[in-house]
This record gives structure tokens, C-alpha cells and sequence, in this order.
């Protein structure tokens, strides 16, 4: 009787969720009657905001650049969705003789090599002189995760947590 109720509770979320999800993008007029919902009826006015757009250029860090101590995975967080096509722009100093510390981009192979900041199937995608000027730019090519992170000084600014990010573009649909 238990593993019944237990079936039938399960059974009455997964419903509830799947109308839910179902109803998310259902647009109701005037006095909850279903109204048109395409995309000359979007809520920002009368297309979509990314009908037309191709890509975008996102300067990674914002105005704060790549370097130590910003964090990039909340960045990311913030200014995603990515989408196939978008450009990352790593700007960075380059390395300075009488001080600080240099920087470069590297290409992470897979999630485990991410969280544990191993370099060894890692691909350096710029160098410490890359990131001067107008940096260095990266373009989002496929619908899979990308795994970035600084791998100056043995890692040790992807090992605080701060400087790696991961990004998974999403593709573009047409509307």
C-alpha cells in the first residue's frame, strides 16, 4: 500500500512539473485567456532580442579584465547564456620585469582536469604576451564545454579557484 501511494505521489509531481513546464511559455491575455505567443508577441517588444543577432563579443572579467583575485565562474554566471559563435576576449598585462605576475589561457581537456587544475592534456591557448593590447580572442566554434583557466606559476591562480571558468554555448535557433 505504501510503495502505491509512493507511486501515485511520484506520479502526480512528474504531471504537475511536466504542465508546469509546459505552460512556462504559454502567453495569457487579458483575464487568463491563452493569447498568441510567436515571435512578433515577445514581452521585449516585437522580436526576439537575439532574432537577428549572429554572436557577441564578451571582454572576459568585464572591465576588470583577466587577472588574479576576480571571480571568473560567478562572471560567467552573470553574463551567460554563450552561444556557438560568441567571442571571448582575454586582456591581461603582459609580463612585467619589475614586478607582478603573468598570465596566460589555457584550454582545459575535461571537468576532472578543471576542478583539479591539471595542466597535463591542457592546451595553452595564449601566452603571457597575448593578453596585451586589444587581447586575445577566442571564438566559441561547437556546443560543448569549454574549460579556461591561467596556468602561470604551476597553476597556483587556477588552484585558489578564481582565475578558470567554464562555459557551455548553447546554439542559436532561428526564429
Amino acid at each position: 500500500m505504501a510503495l502505491a501511494n509512493g507511486q501515485a505521489f511520484l506520479l502526480l509531481v512528474v504531471f504537475s512539473l511536466m504542465f508546469g513546464v509546459s505552460m512556462a511559455n504559454f502567453n495569457y491575455g487579458p483575464w487568463g485567456r491563452p493569447g498568441n505567443w510567436n515571435k512578433t508577441n515577445c514581452p521585449n517588444g516585437n522580436n526576439h532580442p537575439n532574432a537577428t543577432q549572429t554572436s557577441n563579443k564578451f571582454n572576459v572579467g568585464g572591465s576588470e579584465n583577466w587577472h588574479y583575485g576576480f571571480d571568473y565562474m560567478d562572471w560567467a554566471h552573470k553574463n551567460g547564456p554563450f552561444f556557438v559563435n560568441d567571442t571571448l576576449v582575454f586582456k591581461y598585462d603582459p609580463p612585467n620585469p619589475n614586478g607582478g605576475f603573468p598570465h596566460s589561457v589555457y584550454l582545459l581537456s575535461d571537468y576532472w582536469s578543471f576542478t583539479k587544475c591539471d595542466f597535463r592534456r591542457a592546451k595553452r591557448i595564449a601566452n603571457p604576451n597575448q593578453g596585451a593590447g586589444e587581447g586575445f580572442v577566442f571564438v566559441l566554434k561547437k556546443t560543448q564545454p569549454y574549460f579556461f583557466a591561467c596556468g602561470e606559476h604551476g597553476g597556483i591562480h587556477c588552484n585558489n579557484g578564481t582565475m578558470k571558468f567554464v562555459v557551455m554555448p548553447l546554439r542559436r535557433w532561428p526564429y
